[in-house]
């Protein structure tokens, strides 16, 4: 009796847990989950190890988390798009040169007017300046790349790698040139910073990001078919040429902006976007552009957080760069292997 009483119970229990791992199995769940980690990561960032005035405290804080939140959803939805169209996962937009843009503006200008221009220029004209390059300079390329039905956006990446490597090797010389006190001024502007964002460029950067995004919500669908590529895509009636053109001018837009505001991030975007996709179990871009947002969230606010509360003086972007470094490592190993 104790056996046959304990036998229900035992298949009662495995039922319920059963039906766990089918809920934690969903999509939806997954990124319910991830929104209430991202929630409460901000949430101690923003409340936790306050010494001192909360009114100067609060508000310093919740500009660093806006910043934070502006670079998630750019560059999330940035890589996600862009892999999408190349079909490949261990490519980023950083391989199309923004980021070698923006490190020889800045050396120019310290190249050109001294190490004392990046301070006392004026934020809005510098964003304006180094947005409008880095779109224009993606613009051209798009459109060379694209003038021909022959051409494809393989090349366009092999183009953008070039230019990379061109705008490294300037940036470099002139580097040399610098005298050792100018270098190291320039030197920090390499490294993505979220502590002194200013308001106003913070405004038009959320305009910016929250604009493409809405822009990219209806082609959600379309970017599924894309997934099987193009010959499919084609046949299921999809514009494909079409469609991948505006992808990259979305893609262009989000990581200009980002990289503008806070400065380079080469392999966040390459962290987030296959973490989303490891986490949510789906290639539906309804699941994994949000998952790649939430879980660049919880790595920009969490990791800040932790930074801070060890007394760490460690620029948060070095330690996002060196574990993307290792994550894209592992891919090229696995990829090799397979």
């Amino acid at each position: 009796m104790p056996r046959a009483a304990a036998a229900p119970d035992a298949l009662a229990r495995r039922g319920a847990r059963d039906r766990v791992v089918v809920a934690l199995a969903r999509p939806g769940v997954r990124l319910a989950l991830l929104a209430a980690l991202a929630a409460a990561s901000v949430a101690v960032f923003v409340f936790v190890g306050i010494e001192g005035s909360w009114a100067f405290a609060v508000p310093f804080r919740l500009r660093k988390v806006a910043a934070m939140l502006l670079v998630a959803v750019a560059i999330g939805v940035s890589t996600v798009l862009f892999q999408t169209i190349t079909g490949n996962r261990i490519l980023s937009p950083a391989i199309m040169g923004f980021d070698a843009l923006y490190v020889l503006i800045q050396t120019v200008v310290v190249f050109a007017f001294g190490a004392g221009a990046l301070a006392t220029t004026d934020p809005n004209l510098m964003w304006l300046v180094e947005v409008g390059a880095m779109v224009v300079f993606s613009g051209l390329l798009f459109r060379w790349v694209f003038a021909r039905s022959a051409r494809s956006v393989h090349l366009l990446v092999l183009v953008g790698i070039v230019f990379g490597v061109l705008f490294r090797s300037v940036s470099s010389f002139m580097q040399r040139m610098l005298d050792p006190a100018a270098f190291a001024v320039l030197q920090d502007s390499f490294f993505a910073s979220f502590t002194g964002v200013d308001e106003t460029l913070l405004g038009i950067s959320a305009v910016a990001v929250v604009t493409v995004t809405a822009v990219a919500v209806p082609l959600v669908r379309r970017l599924d078919v894309l997934l099987l590529g193009e010959s499919h895509a084609i046949g299921l009636g999809v514009d494909h040429r079409r469609t991948v053109a505006v992808v990259l001018v979305l893609v262009a837009v989000l990581v200009s902006v980002s990289t503008a505001l806070v400065g380079p991030v080469a392999f966040f975007g390459l962290l987030v976007a296959n973490l989303a996709y490891l986490v949510v179990g789906s290639f539906r871009h309804a699941a994994t552009l949000p998952a790649a947002v939430l879980l660049g969230v919880i790595c920009l606010v969490g990791g800040q957080f932790l930074l801070e509360q060890l007394g760490l003086g460690t620029a948060l972007s070095v330690v996002i760069e060196f574990v993307g470094g290792i994550v894209f490592i592992l891919m090229l190993v696995r990829k090799g292997v397979r």
